[in-house]
């Protein structure tokens, strides 16, 4: 029962299965892969939903510092509490790794089950990498 709030989507990114149906995402799996789609969308890139997505590009090219890391925690906290209301956000961590590369650790709450989960997702701060 408490999973049917979890809810069911297609796959990301969508494909096809070999019966040509699109192939669909469950549970925990779609609440991670919408994390994901709300992380790789820059705000402006929808359409008819310009204000949807993380505005973690806006840093691209930007000095790697202790300020610019916690810009980009506010803005994947804020993101992720606007846009995926089926989560509780525990913490975002941002850590710089390597040569133009953060990662963004996330931890959060499946509201429905409470069950802890957590995410890291690298973030590349130079174009082609």
């Amino acid at each position: 029962m408490a999973k049917d709030f979890l809810g069911v989507g297609w796959k990301f990114p969508v494909r096809l299965s070999s019966t040509g149906e699109f192939e669909l995402s469950q549970y925990e799996k779609d609440i991670e892969e919408s994390i994901l789609i709300i992380l790789k969308t820059a705000k402006g890139e929808r359409f008819l939903h310009p204000e949807f997505g993380c505005g973690i590009y806006d840093y691209v090219f930007s000095p790697v510092n202790s300020t610019t890391l916690s810009l980009i925690q506010k803005e994947v906290e804020d993101s992720l509490r606007l846009y995926e209301p089926r989560i509780d956000v525990e913490r975002v961590k941002a850590t710089y790794k390597e040569e133009g590369t953060v990662l963004i650790e996330i931890e959060y709450t499946v509201r429905s089950s409470n069950s802890r989960r957590n995410l890291v997702y690298p973030f590349y701060l130079k174009e082609g990498e």
